[in-house]
């Protein structure tokens, strides 16, 4: 274990006398008790690949009693953005409250250790106010990134990961680049696959630092419904795949620019007995993917469980995001990789002590604006890189406004969002979309060449241009470096 990563302890030799006989040391130690027991607790919950497909944001299929729950405790965020659609680069922006740029945080391989080093990160700030700070799971998306600033002990994953199987069909057939099939449902309990493993380390660790005394911000990331889409057979059982519904838009926009793209990280695997853009191949992803979502909304009810049955609850904010949105089939895209509205709105609940319970916000919020919010909720002092925009108002009232457009951004897309449109624009002659989410909420047909649209056209070019100059000013040295370019789409 690195020195960096060990507990420190001081040890005054020499007890100083202070008025009433109270020795200095007594009184360091007295103080930060007292400290100690007035901040709050932080549980912050990372989830890959989750669009807002869940019982608490309207979906009738998906079950997904845990996180609903969580919802009702707490403010539901109807509108909240990733800064980019792709794992790495987007939670490195979050970690660091850092805007995007074309050449900062642009693909899975990102690092915040390296595209913005000089920062301070989320878990760091805290290890440094006195918490604990803990990582189980995927909270980055390389596990050494800034793993020595950012926690108090080396951030911790299960041996099992997105792609362990527990099903010999599932490898019988390989990809070109050597995954198996796309899906598997065998009959294993929980802790099979990853996700039972981060659950229960996390009640572990929650059981221990209720002992330690200590305030903590215990950060935990679940895979799945990541693809593959592997999850025990009790999920799959929760679902008749001949009800399901599929998506009713499966062309591409009418108009769509050039530069809008599909990911391509479905291919990565085999599909099974199932044909590519079929009937029953769509039926079989959304199968998949809701499985996969009910299977970590069970492994994060344990948790919140624990945190209850440990009394610990009334004395922790519990924020839960997912770090971008994802495509099921709309247009015929599968996954994140692109600026449409459904890969880039993502799931964000907050629970706090003593602050609004059981609404929703349709304020337009931004990923970059929790590391922010969490500071002032835990009375911490945020770093002067942070970008983001502290949502505490919400939080006191859920109705209020917030922002005025939110910004994301993918490889060559710029993208601005407000109340009612989406805009995106694309460098090297890619094109331009704009989207009218009021009329048009499935974006099926760009507008940006409607002359009905022109003023609208002109201020979502303004409010895009005034976000890519913020982008700009952000206090990164030294200057960043660029994120490889991804061989494939895996993140």
């Amino acid at each position: 274990m690195s020195t960096k990563h060990k507990s420190v302890f001081l040890t005054l030799s020499l007890a100083v006398p202070m008025l009433g006989g109270t020795t200095l040391s007594t009184a360091v130690a007295q103080t930060e008790s007292a400290q100690a027991s007035n901040r709050p607790n932080v549980l912050f919950i990372a989830v890959d690949d989750l669009r807002p497909e869940l019982g608490c944001y309207g979906s009738a299929e998906v079950k997904s009693p845990s996180l609903d729950r969580l919802a009702s405790q707490g403010v539901l965020f109807t509108r909240a953005y990733c800064q980019v659609p792709v794992c790495g680069a987007s939670r490195a922006s979050l970690m660091t409250s850092v805007l995007p740029t074309p050449n900062r945080f642009r693909t899975y391989l990102t690092r915040a250790d390296q595209d913005a080093s000089n920062c301070k990160t989320l878990g760091q700030v805290f290890k440094e106010a006195g918490y604990v700070a803990l990582s189980n799971g995927k909270i980055f998306h390389e596990q050494e990134d800034a793993a020595e600033t950012s926690w108090s002990e080396p951030p911790w994953r299960p041996a099992a990961w997105h792609g362990t199987s527990h099903d010999p069909a599932t490898t019988n057939s390989l990809s070109k680049n050597g995954s198996g099939r796309i899906y598997e449902m065998p009959d294993v309990p929980d802790n099979a696959y990853a996700d039972g493993q981060i659950a229960e380390r996390t009640i572990a660790d929650l059981k221990r630092l209720k002992e330690g005394g200590k305030p903590f911000f215990l950060a935990c990331g679940f895979l799945k419904p990541h693809l593959p889409f592997y999850a025990p057979k009790k999920y799959w059982d929760l679902y008749d795949r001949s009800k399901i519904a599929i998506a009713d838009n499966r062309t591409r926009p009418a108009g769509a620019a050039k530069g809008l793209q599909g990911s391509g990280e479905y291919r990565n695997y085999t599909l099974g007995e199932f044909t590519d853009n079929s009937d029953d191949f769509h039926r079989l992803m959304r199968h998949g993917y809701f499985a996969s979502t009910s299977y970590m909304d069970a492994q994060i009810g344990k948790v919140l469980a624990e945190l209850d049955r440990l009394s610990l609850a009334d004395n922790t904010i519990v924020v839960l995001w997912g770090d971008h949105g994802w495509n099921l089939g709309e247009h015929n895209f599968w996954g994140k990789h692109n600026t449409m509205h459904l890969a880039v709105n993502a799931p964000l609940m907050v629970r706090a002590p003593g602050k609004t319970s059981g609404a929703k916000s349709d304020a337009l919020v931004e990923f970059l604006d929790i590391f922010p919010t969490l500071c002032e909720l835990a009375g911490v002092a945020a770093p002067g890189t942070v970008q983001g925009r502290s949502f505490v108002p919400l939080l006191n009232d859920p109705k209020s406004s917030f922002r005025d457009s939110v910004y994301t951004r993918y490889l060559q897309g710029d993208c601005v969002v407000t109340e009612q449109f989406i805009y995106t624009k694309y460098r090297n002659a890619g094109g331009e979309m704009l989207y009218d989410l009021k009329r048009d909420p499935k974006e099926n047909r760009n507008v940006a060449a409607n002359p009905k649209y022109a003023a609208t056209l002109a201020r979502m070019k303004s409010l895009l241009a005034a976000r890519e100059a913020e982008s700009q000013q952000a206090k990164v040295n030294p200057a960043p470096k660029t994120s490889p370019s991804p061989k494939t789409s895996r993140e």
